[in-house]
């Protein structure tokens, strides 16, 4: 059979738009270590400081430690699923985390993700910040005038707290710090009467680092007892 060179020309045309969109590149490499929940990576050359990566069995880690061969990265889920050998795609964005007023009364993992079955956030990309930002300096930061009332006479007769001073709780284990901590919570809805909206209302973050499951899911359940989630967020990192 004898094609012309318009037919040709024609079918070539018609492959051409056929075809797939846009190819995309992604940065591939492969775990050397893995130990500490850490892992070394070969092969993400383009990789970028604080860049999130993504492992097999969604397991996702952040990159901390860019050396000229491997690339250290810290997992941010259980390191029992990553393996020698196992391949790892960078996502080409900074790890960041949703922030703003669709979080408070929801529990989130390390990356913002909700883990008390209530279904998504609601946010959207602007809602997202990267979790490594310059500090405000002295001069942008708003003086401390006024106390936080933690509740517990004690404290805030002798040694009282100012609102937006940074305060360490030491102690040994089972001595009531995470107690103290739960109460100073309970405490805030008298600053605005637990309404989020009231420019008053003290916004509340407990963070649990560590802790088992059923502590986290106890600390919730109180708060939801006494209505202090609703100016509160609990973000849980917690041990298995």
């Amino acid at each position: 059979m004898d094609l012309r060179p318009a037919e040709v020309t024609s079918i070539l045309e018609k492959e051409i738009e056929s075809f797939g969109g846009a190819s995309q590149m992604q940065s591939v490499g492969t775990v050397l270590t893995v130990g500490d929940g850490v892992a070394r990576i070969h092969g993400l050359d383009n990789c970028m400081m604080n860049e999130l990566l993504e492992f097999p069995g969604d397991v996702q880690g952040v990159a901390l430690n860019l050396e000229e061969d491997n690339v250290g990265c810290v997992l941010l889920g259980s390191a029992s699923k990553v393996r020698e050998g196992d391949t790892v795609r960078g996502t080409g964005r900074i790890i960041s985390v949703p922030t703003g007023e669709k979080l408070l009364g929801r529990v989130v993992d390390a990356l913002g993700n909700p883990v008390d079955g209530k279904g998504p956030l609601g946010t959207t990309d602007a809602d997202l910040r990267p979790i490594e930002q310059p500090a405000p300096s002295v001069v942008e930061r708003q003086p401390v005038t006024e106390p936080l009332q933690t509740g517990i006479k004690a404290i805030d007769a002798m040694i009282p707290i100012g609102r937006g001073q940074r305060e360490l709780v030491i102690g040994d284990r089972q001595t009531g710090k995470s107690a103290l901590l739960v109460d100073t919570i309970l405490s805030q809805k008298n600053t605005g009467g637990g309404d989020p909206s009231n420019p008053e209302q003290v916004i509340c973050i407990y963070v649990a680092v560590g802790q088992k499951q059923s502590t986290v899911v106890d600390i919730v359940r109180r708060l939801e007892s006494e209505n202090a989630m609703a100016y509160t967020i609990v973000v849980s990192a917690s041990a298995i």
